[in-house]
């Protein structure tokens, strides 16, 4: 029994011992970092660019159908299924007579997005994409909240959002979406 009754140690009883130790470890990476005598973990941003894994989940892509249209049918299925409930989708009639509905509305808010991709297993008709971007930089809050014509048309996707569902033979891989 008294084996397992241990007895307090110098540093267990002052605290002032680990900060030591902390300032020490942090000194010691300053010093070797500043004198060249360790690789530092820095790439050259924006000229240089860090390689993401093909499983990388950024910023979503609303695919298009062969004839340009919006592949979403507005089931709302993916903003049903978002833990982050940041879509928002207003559906409408659509004015072409073989598709029932259409997304009037389409809004992902990107400051409340987890960017867990249950809005595209989700979809039922290949309509959402998590895309290749991570480049989030505004301004403003406001600018964060993205519509169809960002989610469509943004100049990173080179006009290669076509949908699996749609068009098969047009596939265009994660990897090649973005960067």
């Amino acid at each position: 029994m008294s084996n397992l009754i241990r007895k307090p140690t110098l540093e267990s009883k002052s605290y002032l011992i680990g900060i030591f130790k902390g300032l020490m470890i942090t000194g010691r990476h300053f010093f070797m970092n500043l004198l060249g005598l360790s690789k530092r973990p820095t790439i050259q941003y924006p000229e240089q660019k860090r390689n993401y894994s093909s499983k990388f989940m950024g910023v979503h892509v609303l695919t298009k159908k062969e004839n340009g249209e919006i592949a979403c049918t507005s089931c709302m299925l993916c903003a049903t299924n978002c833990p982050a409930e940041c879509i928002h989708i207003v559906a409408a009639e659509s004015p072409n007579p073989k598709v029932e509905k259409y997304p009037a509305v389409y809004e992902i808010d990107l400051l409340r997005c987890v960017f867990c991709g249950f809005c595209e297993d989700a979809c039922p008709v290949d309509a959402v994409r998590m895309g290749r971007d991570y480049e989030l930089a505004e301004l403003a809050e406001r600018n964060f909240v993205v519509g169809i014509d960002y989610l469509m048309n943004r100049p990173a996707l080179n006009n290669k959002n076509i949908s699996v569902f749609h068009e098969p033979h047009k596939v265009v891989t994660k990897t090649a979406v973005g960067h």
